[in-house]
């Protein structure tokens, strides 16, 4: 009994902590408009971009920053892997080179944009090696 409620505990916990990242951004604008919130947009190459990987590791997973968004952010990725085995749907590929187009036309990465409810920008800030901590407190600062 005791097992049963350790591994409930733990998962419970785990969700909490969840993130909820989309890729679409007309629903990532219904969600911000509904909840009030800014949407983070973050371009990312998942599997050949160094700073994009460390900056999923060092900021996005942890445990500061997913309490911060949590109230604060509706997350959106425009994903743009190489490797054959991660290979996106067309109509994903599509649509994150859309956002590419209006958003990120100098095609940096790691690349991440403020945008307000209606996808209006507010900030823009690329790849800084720095703790979740600094990272959150220079988005609040550029927000403002």
């Amino acid at each position: 009994m005791k097992r049963l409620f350790l591994i409930a505990f733990v998962l419970l916990t785990a969700n909490g902590f969840a993130q909820n990242w989309t890729n679409n951004f007309e629903e990532a604008k219904a969600t911000a408009a509904k909840e009030n919130k800014n949407i983070l947009l973050v371009f990312s190459g998942s599997d050949w971009c160094a700073p994009c990987i460390k900056l999923d590791k060092n900021v996005w997973q942890s445990a500061e920053f997913k309490t911060y968004a949590e109230g604060n952010l509706v997350l959106l990725r425009a994903d743009f892997p190489k490797k054959k085995a991660n290979v996106l749907p067309e109509e994903l590929k599509n649509a994150n080179l859309a956002l590419a187009e209006k958003y990120n036309k100098e095609g940096f990465f790691p690349f991440v944009v403020v945008l307000d409810k209606t996808g209006k920008v507010i900030a823009r800030k690329g790849y800084e090696n720095q703790t979740a901590e600094k990272y959150i407190a220079e988005l609040q600062a550029l927000i403002k």
